[in-house]
Formats: structure tokens, C-alpha cells, sequence
């Protein structure tokens, strides 16, 4: 990082301290002045800020601003600070335009072949050999000479050429419309961000982009800091400041020994005010964001060199970084030489996220179909030529005339073009598209059920999520804390008590204790509407206790007020170590009062005292707090209450304690009350958790609140029944079952534990990673868990991060929470989660419908293509044709079955888990019943169809020959035959039914009538083209009839049993078990990436179709590569990320300082 700052040192020149001169439009500094300074750290910038300004409230003058009372909300005057210091937003890149995407999508192998074979065809059929010689080669062009014939040979070329339009336009509009979708759904999640400043006094929360220097900002617990600034005032704060210096320890911020706060760091504990004097590009992370959108254009051509040779780009900036981000600073390379060790270096270093779970079994299946493929292309070509020269040369004994050689190249290209036609056929390219257009779908649908999805793949792994892990607070429960018992002054309340039954000396105490002891940010505003409740704003348990005191019919404004928040002598902040909280005024008298509030176990072994009912101070012995558990603590947490201790201790006026021995002063306490606070369950979370445990997913509550509270709840969830055989722990205990003798996790200990677990009360956060951890590695099951978690605070992000798919709150979560997670629940509420299940099945299911349709179609046109060349010279199936029908069942078919809407009826099965196959047996019996019909049915027409439908027969015709009804009437059967089983490709597991729900999907029902209406014009009016001749009304009934005949036999293989079918394999695997070990996993992966290596190699050129997907930003590789800044820059980066994982969907989505996997490496490569 120091570099960094260097090079932005000589960027900026620092001006020469000038105080004198007249300054930028009337403030007191120049912008050059305030970023020299934002460049210092600890003492030096303390020591510049007296200099300077003599102190920080004469930084706050210069910038015409009140520490206290912020800036006045005056438009002009925010506009001038803008165009002087700049505005809070950092430039996005530009997008790609719409010709940059289609020049992309002409970068595929296949169309490139077609391309060429099409402009030699083209080039030929211009190209008439001399005439009288033409009996000399052969009958070959017998037949051409029908008038106007010769002259159409061009047509087949064009058509050829115009369907690689089609499929280029159509791609690179899905590419844009993608890309635009994705800017959309950032532009929102920035706006949804805002950050709280004082202005004209009052506490504001504004957009963040709308942040100007000069502003005074609030900090919080679990803020991400969107600007640089210059702490004010502080209490106990620490950041973390990794994103930008890599230093993981937390830096602890004093207004008098380290003031200065940066853009993209986090707030990790305690709360402060801020003078903000950076903005956007200016601030520290703007000022790294710079460097590398200036860097960009150059370092994507070095990037492009550096992939070719091996060459780490950034290497010098990569060794100053600790090792994980060093990784992510080289470019991912692909030369031979540089990859194996560098995946040694990547084993030892990183943390490796496999891709994810359909992404793996999709490469497979598409590596395996391609090969088949290319085999079958290229076996057809070099029968047909083979076939073609014995004929011509040996039988006919002819011999080659030089004439002739246009005549004989002119056959040659049209047996190459068919060969190719086989390939385009059998290659699957509609996959990725299905898969992006099912997931894009379903991410914009996902919105409206309020999940905001961050990473795309995260939407289909929830799909196969067998375990969620769950915080209680907010998710499972209202979130809106309410104080419901209470015991004060000897006595137990059920309910709140009257004001007038309190001594006044105790009342007045617990509201002094509850209004100063708690944050000044966190208030209860009157309700916005008529009726409704009051607003709750801030920390909810604090909100409870000043309800109470409201319901005591007190007010908390008037002491605040007596006592502001700059009058605090100490603050000991809420952390999840001490849970608990502490504030030190002075009295009047010189003396000092700590006011504490905690979890009543852990305060109430600090308190010595207890207030009787007169509000006198008594003993209070370990006796007698055993007393009190028994009696008070433990009848509240049965009833689900959590159970908060409020105490306070007096100092004397002659000597001051030492304020950083905190053990010392949080002591000898005397107890003032302790009140049970309740969070009622939430009334539709109860039924949302039978719906995941009827589709065998086990819902688990982590929690921090004691034992007893979370039983209560869990059971009143029904995560627990009575009469099951379940676990409740607390983190102690979880620990001492987990670990051995020298305090290490073993996994076969925590593999007892998990199963029968459901409560984890009292957990650390670590203890949350551990378990989640600890379930995802865990093989014990027949199949692999894949683990869902939902997190809200600070501390939750570890365990977001390691778990498959991490859901953050949208309305209770911290930036931070945000930031770690895959998907972020906009309304807080655990059915939510239920819905991104069904969403993520659904995701499944519609890739295998799209997957059973397209095999067959596959299977059916290359054996057809490949049989019908060997026995006629000639496909039956004309290039223009298999291309429509490739774009019918590629792009038209992928968008009328990747958009089926979910159905509650998915939420009625098991998880597929990681290792189920793609394609069920099941939908192999579909894939090779169907080909059985459809082959028949196409062989019959092909050598007996002329005698049936008495019309000429089309084999065996020369070059140039005009279309026959006969290959018409195939072609048209075909069409029909693939439409009507596009309806039987809507169910997967053999139901019967299979119009079931049709109309609920008017994007199938209009692509399946449109696709029928198009096939009317190309049979009626398509001609020579489409190698198309008009067909009668009897024809196109008998054509329909074989159709119709689809959804009958869909019927009669539905009957048989798929038991009985042992023979049929399964394809497109996980992983297999063997490969489950890290190092295991690590070589399975190397399997793929080898395979993909060898396709690279020029074997299956095509295979660049499913990596398209993943090259359309290279930009972002940028980012992912300057690792250690992503976290800096949080509001690019997260939108940034969340666009490259569109676009690569085998990005590592849970690793954010690590490099992006090995797999990802090569297939971002192409």
C-alpha cells in the first residue's frame, strides 16, 4: 500500500503551505491541501492538523462548518463544496458498447467455420465453369442447367450467412440487455445506502453519493466509512482497516493521537463524529481507483501479453502484500509452462472455492457432448469425400480435368458445410444461454420476494441448500424488542409497572442508566402514520429500554439534553467479548458514576449490591445471586424473554481511576434492575420453517441470547419438536465437545455434534464460523451438505462468507454483513429464504427441461445428418435448415423453459445435494424414447416417404437441384416433432401431465405458437433459401398428426417404470465421492481444467460458448486482481463484483481478499 501512496504523492504534487493566499472559493483549504493531509497517518497527521489548523474544530472553520451543529442544508452551498471538492461517487467504467458485444459474439469457433464455409460457397456459385466441358466431369452438374438454377447456387451461402446474424445479433443483445440489468440493480443497491450527518443540528441519513466535505458524519458499530474525514470526537472506536493497508489488527481512533478516518475501512467497535474532507475520487480508495482506471486500458494490453508469457503483471506491488492477496495481483496465467507451479503456489495460499455446484456439472456434460460431436462432423466429412472420389474416379474411372476442379471444390465445400452443419447441431451452445437467461430471470423475479441477489450462482446453489444456519433476532423474530417483565426494588413484575408503585429515588436512577447508557444515535421517533407503531431507530434492545422508559411515563430527550453526548467522561462500546456496555459521567461533586448495562449472567457476577424496595443499597452474595437465577432469570428465559442487567457504581471525588483498566472499573457493582425483553416470533416464520424441513432442509438457530431464551423460541419456531431426539448447546459446551485435549477442532468430533444440533445458544462468532465450517466439510452423510446462513451484524461476516449461499438483512444488517454475503434479504424475514429455495430448484429444474429437450433434438439431428449423408451424399437436413432448427431449440427454446415460474410443489422433495447427476435416469428414458420415435418416423419418410405421400423422391439429387417436396416433408415432420415435445420437455421427474400450469407462462405459450407460425412461412414462402418447397393442406395434416403423435408416446414412456431401466446411465455428475478430500477436490478440478486446457488446444473450439459468459468484463479481472483494494472500495466493488459474477459465474463468491479460483483461471482465459 505504501507505494500506492507514493505514486498518488507524485501525482499531486503537495502545494507550499501558502495560509495567506486567497483559498478555493472562500473555504479555507484547497483541495491539493486537504489530500496531502488525508495521506498522513497517526502522529505525523496529528502534528500537520496543529500545524496547520491548530486544531481540528480550526480545520472545521476552514471548511465554514460546525462541529456540533454540521453544515446548514442549503443547496447552494452544497453545490459550491461539490464543483470545488468533488461529489461522493466514483466513475463507473464504461459499459461495452452494443458492436463491441457483437463483435464478441462473433468470436465463436462454429460461426467462424460457418462464415468461411459459407463466403467459399458464395464465391464458388459465382464461378461458372466454362460450359461444353461440363460432360467431361461427370453427370455432376446434370440437372444445373434448369433455367435460372445455375444463377441460384448464391442463395445457400447467403442464408448460411444471414442465420450467423441472426444468432450473433440475438447474442449480443442478451449480452446487453444483461449488462444494463445488472447497472440497474447497482444503481439501486447505491441508493439504497445512506450514512448519517449532522445538518443544521439535526441527525439526517443521506445518500451516500450525496456526502460533500465539510459534512459531520455520525460513525457507528458496523459502519463502512464512505469518505475520508478527521475524527472529531470518539468512544472507544477501532476500525479495521485490512481493505486498505492489509493489516488485520484493528486500529484503535482517538481525537488526540490518531484522528484520521478512511474511505472503505470498518468500523469495528465503538462510535464517534467525523469532519469529512475527501470525497469520491479524492478520498483514499477514490485515489487507488483512479490508478487503476488510468491503468486500466494499459494493463488489459499487458494483461493480454502477461497471459501469453506468464508474466505476473502487478508483481511488484504483489510482494509487498501479504500472501493470499499477492495471488489475486498476478494475472491467472494460462501458458503451459508457469500454470502447474503456480497451482502449487495457489494450493499453498489459498482458500480454494470450488465452481459452483451446476457450473461444475455443466462443463462436464459440455466437454462430453462436444467431443461426441466432433467425432460425428468429422466421420461424416470424410465419408461423404471418401464416398465422392471412389465413386467419381474409381468406378466411373474419370479423370481429374483441370476444368472440372471448380465443379469438384464446389462438392467438396458442400460436404464441409454439412460437416459443419453436424457440429453446430450437436453442439449444445444454447447451455450457457439457457442457464443466464434462467438465472437472470429468476434474479429479477427474485426481487419482488424481496431477495436482492448480489452473485448470481447463489441464486441455483440455494436450490440444493441442505442446511440453514439462522440468527434468531430480526430473521426468525419481529426485531421490534419490547421490555415485558421487569424486577425492581425486591419485587417481580409480569408487566410494565405503574410509575407511581417505584420509589422515586430507583425510577430516577434507571432512567438516568437507560437514556445516558446507551447510544445517543439509537431514539424512538412518533409513528409515521396514523396508528402505527413508533419508530424504532438504532440498536433494537437499546430501543426496548428507553420504550420502558417511555412506558414509565418518562422521557429520555430532557437527560440527554442535561448531559450531552461530548460530556461523556468514558465510553466502554457494546462488542460481541464483553456483551455488555458501560458509560462514566462526572458528577457535580467531582466524583464519577458508571452506568453499566449487559447480559444479566455475566453482569450480575460483577454486581456486589443490590437496590432494596426503598432504592437503599443492600448485600448481594453469590448466594444470592444463585437465588436470583432460580427465581427471576431462568421463569423469564423460559417464557423466551432475554434478560438485560442495568447496574451502576459511584467513584469518589479524590482519586480517579485509571480508566483503561476496565476489569478494575467495571466492578463492585450495584444491581438497579434486571428486565426480561421479549422478540416475538414472527407470525409467518413458523409455517415458512415447516415448508424447509418438509423439503429436507434442517433449520438450525445460532443465537447469542442464553439457553433457555433460545429453546423458547426454537420451540415456539418449530425448529424443535417434542419427542425429537435434538441438541441444544451453548457455545461453551459446543466447544469442549468439538475440540481435544490441546484445543484443536477435530472434524470427527464435530461430526457427532452437528447432526442432532438445532439450538447453538450463546455463540461467539467464531463458534458460528466453526459450525458452519465444520457442516460443509463434513462427509459423514450419504451426500454433501450445502449450507445456507443468515447473518445481520458485524461479527457474522466469517460465517457469510464460508457458507455457500450467506443472506445478509437488508433493513437490521451492517455494511459489512452486506458486503460478505451472496444475497440480501430486503424485508428482513426468514420465508424470504424459503422463496430463494424454490427459486434456486427452479433454476435446477429448468436447465434439465431445456437439457432433456435439447439432447433429443441433438441426438435425433446428428444421427439423422450423419446416416442420411452416408447412404444419400446428402444431408436430408439442409445447412439453413439445421440452423433453424439449432435456433429454434438453442435461443427459443432456452427462454420459453429457463423462464417457468416455481411452483410450491418443488418444495416438496429432497435437495438434489452436490453429487446428483444433471440428467436423471428418468430423463434419459425421455431423451433416447423420444429419439426412438422421432428417428423411425424420419428414417421411414426418407426411403419409403415418396411411395406414401406419391411425390418424386428427393435422394440422390444432383448439386443445385431445386428443393423436393419429399426433404420438405421431412424437414416440416422434424419442426413439428421437436415443437410438440418442447411440451413434454416441461416435466422432468415423469409426470403425466404435462401441460400442467402452461398458461401461467405466456413466454412459452407465444415462443411455441410464434416458432409454428414462422415454420408456416419458411415451408410456404421460404424456397430456395430454406431448400423449401410449398407443401399441400394434406401434407401439413399428416406433418402435424406425426407431431401430435410426440405428446401420445410421451404417455406410453411415462408408463414404463424407470426401476426396470437399470441399464440407462445417468450423466453430468458432481463430483464424484472420491474426489472429496481438499487434495482430491483440488485434482478433480484439475481434471476439468485439463480437459478445458485440451479443448483450448484447438480440440473443441466451441467450448468458448460457455465461456463467454465469463469474459464479457475483463475489467473486473482488473479489480479481482488488486485484491487487497476491493474491500476499499466497497460501493464499486461490491457492484462491480456483482457484475463480474454475472458474467463469470464460476467467480469466487465467498473469498474476497483470495484469488479467484484455478478453474475460473482457465476458463476466463478463452
Amino acid at each position: 500500500m505504501g507505494d500506492m501512496a507514493n505514486s498518488s504523492i507524485e501525482f499531486h504534487p503537495k502545494p507550499q503551505q501558502q495560509r495567506e493566499a486567497p483559498h478555493a472559493g472562500g473555504f479555507g483549504c484547497t483541495l491539493a491541501e486537504l489530500r496531502s493531509l488525508m495521506e498522513l497517518r497517526g502522529a505525523e497527521a496529528l502534528q500537520k492538523v496543529q500545524e496547520a489548523y491548530g486544531d481540528v474544530s480550526g480545520l472545521c472553520r476552514r471548511l465554514k462548518t460546525s462541529p456540533t451543529e454540521g453544515l446548514a442544508n442549503n443547496a447552494n452551498d452544497l453545490e459550491k463544496r461539490r464543483q470545488i471538492y468533488g461529489q461522493n461517487f466514483i466513475p463507473p467504467k464504461q459499459p461495452k458498447t452494443f458492436l463491441q458485444l457483437v463483435w464478441e459474439a462473433l468470436q465463436d469457433v462454429t460461426l467462424i467455420i460457418l462464415e468461411v464455409a459459407a463466403i467459399v460457397s458464395l464465391g464458388l456459385s459465382f464461378y461458372a465453369p466454362p460450359g461444353e466441358e461440363s460432360e467431361a466431369c461427370g453427370n455432376v452438374s446434370a440437372g444445373a442447367e434448369d433455367e435460372g438454377e445455375a444463377e441460384a447456387g448464391w442463395i445457400e451461402g447467403a442464408a448460411i450467412l444471414l442465420s450467423v446474424t441472426c444468432v450473433v445479433l440475438v447474442t449480443a443483445f442478451n449480452d446487453w440487455s444483461k449488462e444494463r440489468q445488472f447497472r440497474g440493480l447497482q444503481s439501486r443497491i447505491e441508493q439504497e445506502q445512506r450514512f448519517s450527518v449532522i445538518r443544521d443540528g439535526q441527525l439526517l441519513q443521506v445518500p451516500v453519493a450525496a456526502l460533500v466535505v465539510g459534512d459531520i458524519a455520525q460513525v457507528k458499530y458496523g459502519d463502512l466509512l464512505p469518505a475520508d474525514g478527521v475524527l472529531i470526537q470518539g468512544n472507544d472506536l477501532k476500525i479495521d482497516e485490512s481493505s486498505l493497508t492489509g493489516e488485520s489488527d484493528h486500529v484503535r481512533k482517538s481525537a488526540d493521537k490518531d484522528p484520521m478516518l478512511l474511505s472503505g475501512t470498518h468500523v469495528m467497535e465503538g462510535s464517534g463524529r467525523m469532519v469529512v474532507t475527501a470525497v469520491g475520487v479524492n478520498s483514499q480508495t477514490g485515489i487507488i481507483f483512479t490508478l487503476l482506471g488510468a491503468g486500466g486500458e494499459e494493463e488489459e494490453k499487458k494483461d493480454k501479453k502477461g497471459k501469453e508469457i506468464g508474466v505476473p503483471v502487478s508483481g511488484a506491488q504483489a510482494k509487498k502484500q501479504d500472501g493470499a492477496v499477492a495471488m489475486e495481483m498476478q494475472p491467472l496465467k494460462s501458458a503451459e509452462g508457469g500454470e502447474t507451479e503456480e497451482r502449487e503456489k495457489k494450493k499453498a495460499s489459498v482458500p480454494k472455492k470450488e465452481k459452483s455446484v451446476l457450473q461444475g456439472k455443466l462443463t462436464k456434460l459440455a466437454v462430453q457432448i462436444g467431443k461426441a460431436g466432433l467425432v460425428m462432423s468429422a466421420i461424416t466429412v470424410i465419408i461423404l469425400v471418401l464416398y465422392f472420389v471412389i465413386e467419381t474416379f474409381v468406378v466411373d474411372g474419370r479423370v481429374w480435368l483441370a476444368e472440372c476442379t471448380p465443379v469438384y471444390v464446389q462438392y467438396f465445400v458442400k460436404f464441409f458445410i454439412i460437416g459443419v452443419t453436424v457440429l453446430v447441431v450437436a453442439v449444445p451452445e444454447g447451455l450457457p444461454l439457457a442457464v443466464t437467461i434462467s438465472l437472470a430471470y429468476s434474479v429479477k423475479k427474485m426481487m419482488r420476494d424481496n431477495n436482492l441477489v448480489r452473485h448470481l450462482d447463489a441464486c441455483e446453489t440455494m436450490g440444493n441448500a441442505t442446511a440453514i444456519c439462522s440468527d434468531k433476532t430480526g430473521t426468525l423474530t419481529t426485531n421490534r424488542m419490547t421490555v415485558v417483565q421487569s424486577y425492581l426494588g425486591d419485587t417481580h413484575y409480569k408487566e410494565v409497572p405503574a410509575p407511581s408503585t417505584l420509589t422515586p429515588k430507583i425510577l430516577d436512577l434507571l432512567v438516568h442508566a437507560i437514556s445516558i447508557n446507551s447510544a445517543y444515535t439509537t431514539k424512538i421517533l412518533p409513528p409515521e402514520k396514523e396508528g402505527a407503531l413508533p419508530r424504532q431507530v438504532g440498536n433494537k434492545t437499546e430501543c426496548a429500554l428507553l420504550g420502558f422508559v417511555l412506558d414509565l411515563k418518562r422521557d429520555f430527550q430532557p437527560v440527554r439534553e442535561q448531559i450531552p453526548e461530548d460530556k461523556l467522561h468514558k465510553v466502554y462500546t457494546f462488542n460481541s467479548v464483553r456483551k455488555s456496555m458501560s458509560t462514566v459521567i462526572r458528577m457535580p461533586d467531582g466524583g464519577f458514576r458508571l452506568f453499566s448495562k449487559g447480559a444479566s449472567e455475566i453482569l450480575l457476577k460483577k454486581c456486589t449490591n443490590i437496590l432494596n424496595s426503598n432504592g437503599e443499597p443492600r448485600g448481594f452474595r453469590p448466594r444470592d445471586r444463585d437465588d436470583m437465577v432460580k427465581k427471576i432469570i431462568e421463569p423469564m428465559a423460559c417464557d423466551g424473554l432475554r434478560t438485560i442487567c442495568i447496574a451502576y457504581r459511584d467513584f469518589p471525588a479524590a482519586q480517579e481511576p485509571d480508566w483503561d483498566n476496565e476489569n478494575e472499573v467495571v466492578g463492585d457493582l450495584t444491581c438497579i434492575a434486571v428486565v426480561g425483553i421479549e422478540d416475538p416470533v414472527r407470525p409467518e416464520v413458523p409455517e415458512a420453517i415447516r415448508k424447509c424441513q418438509r423439503a429436507g432442509i434442517t433449520v438450525r438457530m445460532v443465537t447469542g441470547d442464553n439457553i433457555n431464551t433460545a429453546r423458547a423460541i426454537a420451540a415456539k419456531c418449530g425448529i424443535i419438536q417434542p419427542g425429537e431426539d435434538f441438541l441444544c448447546l451453548e457455545g461453551k459446551e459446543f466447544n469442549r465437545r468439538i475440540r481435544n485435549e490441546k484445543g484443536e477442532i477435530e472434524q470427527e468430533r464435530l461430526d457427532k455434534v452437528w447432526p442432532k444440533l438445532r439450538v447453538l445458544a450463546r455463540s461467539s462468532p467464531t463458534d458460528k464460523h466453526t459450525l458452519v465450517k465444520g457442516i460443509i466439510d463434513s462427509s459423514t452423510g450419504e451426500q454433501r451438505q450445502v449450507v445456507a446462513v443468515t447473518g445481520d451484524g458485524t461479527n457474522d461476516g466469517p460465517a457469510l462468507k464460508k457458507a455457500d449461499v450467506g443472506f445478509a438483512m437488508g433493513i437490521a444488517g451492517t455494511d459489512v454483513a452486506k458486503e460478505a454475503s451472496d444475497i440480501i434479504l430486503t424485508d428482513d424475514n426468514f420465508t424470504s429464504i424459503v422463496k430463494a429455495v424454490m427459486w434456486g430448484r427452479n433454476v435446477y429444474d429448468s436447465i434439465s427441461k431445456f437439457l432433456q429437450f435439447q439432447l433429443t433434438v441433438n441426438v435425433v439431428a446428428v444421427i439423422v445428418a450423419f446416416t442420411g449423408a452416408c447412404i444419400t451424399q446428402d444431408s436430408p437436413l439442409k445447412a439453413v435448415q439445421m440452423l433453424w432448427v439449432n435456433l429454434i431449440m438453442d435461443t427459443f427454446a432456452s427462454l420459453a423453459l429457463a423462464t417457468e415460474p416455481p411452483t410450491e410443489s418443488l418444495l416438496l422433495r429432497k435437495p438434489y445435494g452436490r453429487d446428483k447427476p444433471l440428467i436423471s435416469r428418468t430423463m434419459m428414458k425421455n431423451i433416447l424414447g423420444h429419439a426412438v420415435y422421432q428417428l423411425t418416423i424420419i428414417f421411414t419418410l426418407l426411403f419409403v416417404g415418396e411411395l406414401f405421400f406419391d411425390i418424386d423422391s428427393g435422394r440422390n439429387a444432383p448439386l443445385h437441384s431445386p428443393p423436393s417436396e419429399h426433404y420438405t416433408i421431412i424437414f416440416n415432420t422434424f419442426v413439428m416433432m421437436q415443437l410438440f415435445n418442447e411440451i413434454n420437455a416441461r416435466k422432468i421427474h415423469g409426470e403425466r401431465n404435462v401441460f400442467h400450469g402452461i398458461f401461467s407462462n405466456p413466454i412459452f405459450c407465444t415462443i411455441v405458437l410464434g416458432t409454428f407460425a414462422i415454420q408456416i412461412v419458411i415451408v410456404q414462402f421460404g424456397g430456395k433459401p430454406f431448400s423449401c418447397c410449398p407443401l399441400s393442406t394434406e401434407q401439413w395434416l399428416w406433418c402435424l398428426f406425426v407431431g401430435v403423435g410426440e405428446l401420445v408416446w410421451g404417455q406410453v414412456i411415462a408408463t414404463i417404470p424407470t426401476s426396470q431401466l437399470k441399464c440407462l446411465k445417468e450423466a453430468g455428475h458432481g463430483p464424484g465421492k472420491d474426489e472429496m478430500t481438499d487434495e482430491e477436490l483440488a485434482e478433480g478440478e484439475e481434471e476439468i481444467d485439463h480437459a478445458e486446457r485440451e479443448l483450448r488446444r484447438g480440440q473443441i473450439l466451441w467450448f468458448r460458448g460457455l465461456n463467454r459468459i465469463q469474459t464479457q468484463m475483463e475489467v473486473v479481472s482488473t479489480f479481482k486482481r488488486s485484491g487487497s483494494f476491493q474491500g476499499a472500495v466497497r460501493r464499486r466493488s461490491s457492484v462491480l463484483s456483482q457484475l463480474h459474477d454475472v458474467t463469470n459465474l464460476s467467480t469466487p463468491t465467498h473469498v474476497i481478499l483470495s484469488a479467484a479460483n484455478p478453474t475460473s483461471a482457465a476458463g476466463s482465459e478463452s
